[in-house]
């Protein structure tokens, strides 16, 4: 199997780290701090990242950035120094500056960028699991020069790690998370905000809709703002969609008292969400014999598909409902 270098060990990192591990394969992180104190204790090699990035270059292991965004371009700049030709993928939170950095500072890099859609409001080292990944999508991209080997290397790293593969652009995955992880912790940093200023009965008031609403405000902010303020682009659209929806949701309140619009088209929207997860889903075979298949799971991925298994010549896909 396929050595894997880990470039950050917090909770996507650590995690990376200790699932492929689990997985059978040999891996080493690079990390500073707590997280590689901890790290170490629990076992594992921690180098600094020149050491580990060598022997990546020497071992042709996969190399897995796993800093936050602010952090990237440092990074990919020590690998352009002793790995050039790197095999490499990572799992930041947004796709189209990350692949902008690779393409300017590593353009004989084998990459193809990855995010698992995973993770909890902790952070560090000691949040993470081997398991955090288990049945979570994991986006593994394909852009234009994306080669199948380059592709293949991060696929199968998530799915050692037990997700599923949705395969997507950068641009269209960077699209679908300002609308379903990034807008969400706006609204929860809002909302938490908004109740707070209820006071302390409103507070103590609050339940189980309002927690599980502002969970994610729990998250360290500096890692928020660094996904957010990354993806500002996608996230202002989202931004502008849900306003114009608050704001019809306050026009007819105020006018007729009702929200019945607002509330029956979260409850359809909500139910097509549980409809994908429990839904029937269909398997087929997709030929992987060059770099154009790829544009084939591509499609799938915008159509809601999945990879779940790759072999030597094929990856078995699957559909939602009848495909």
């Amino acid at each position: 199997m396929r050595a894997v270098c880990v470039i950050g060990l917090g909770l996507i990192g650590g995690s990376v780290l200790r699932a492929a591990t689990a997985a059978g394969r040999p891996c080493w992180g690079a990390s500073t701090g707590e997280d590689a104190e901890l790290a170490r204790a629990d076992g594992h090699e921690v180098l600094s990242t020149e050491e580990a990035v060598r022997r990546a270059a020497e071992q042709d292991a996969l190399i897995v950035v796993a800093t936050p965004l602010t952090s990237v371009r440092g990074v990919l700049r020590t690998i352009a120094w002793q790995a050039p030709e790197a095999l490499l993928t990572d799992v930041v939170s947004v796709k189209d500056p990350v692949d902008a950095e690779v393409r300017a500072l590593l353009p004989g890099a084998r990459y193809a960028g990855g995010h698992p859609m995973a993770g909890t409001a902790a952070a560090g080292w000691a949040a993470g699991s081997a398991e955090l990944f288990r049945g979570a999508p994991w986006a593994v991209v394909v852009e234009d020069g994306t080669t199948l080997a380059a592709w293949r290397a991060a696929a199968e790293l998530a799915l050692d790690c037990g997700a599923h593969v949705v395969v997507t652009s950068a641009g269209e995955h960077d699209a679908a998370v300002a609308r379903i992880s990034h807008l969400p912790h706006v609204f929860a940093n809002v909302l938490a905000a908004v109740g707070a200023d209820g006071g302390p009965l409103a507070l103590s008031l609050a339940a189980g809709s309002f927690r599980d609403a502002t969970r994610v405000a729990a998250s360290e902010p500096e890692l928020v703002r660094a996904m957010t303020e990354g993806n500002r682009v996608a996230l202002l659209d989202a931004v502008d969609d849900a306003l114009g929806r608050l704001g019809a949701a306050r026009g007819s309140l105020a006018s007729t008292g009702a929200l019945k619009t607002t509330v029956d088209g979260g409850h359809a929207a909500r139910g097509e969400l549980e409809r994908l997860g429990s839904g029937d889903w269909s398997a087929r075979s997709v030929p992987l014999r060059s770099d154009r298949d790829l544009r084939k799971l591509r499609d799938l991925g915008a159509r809601g598909g999945r990879v779940t298994a790759l072999d030597e010549a094929s990856a078995t896909a699957e559909l939602p409902g009848s495909g």
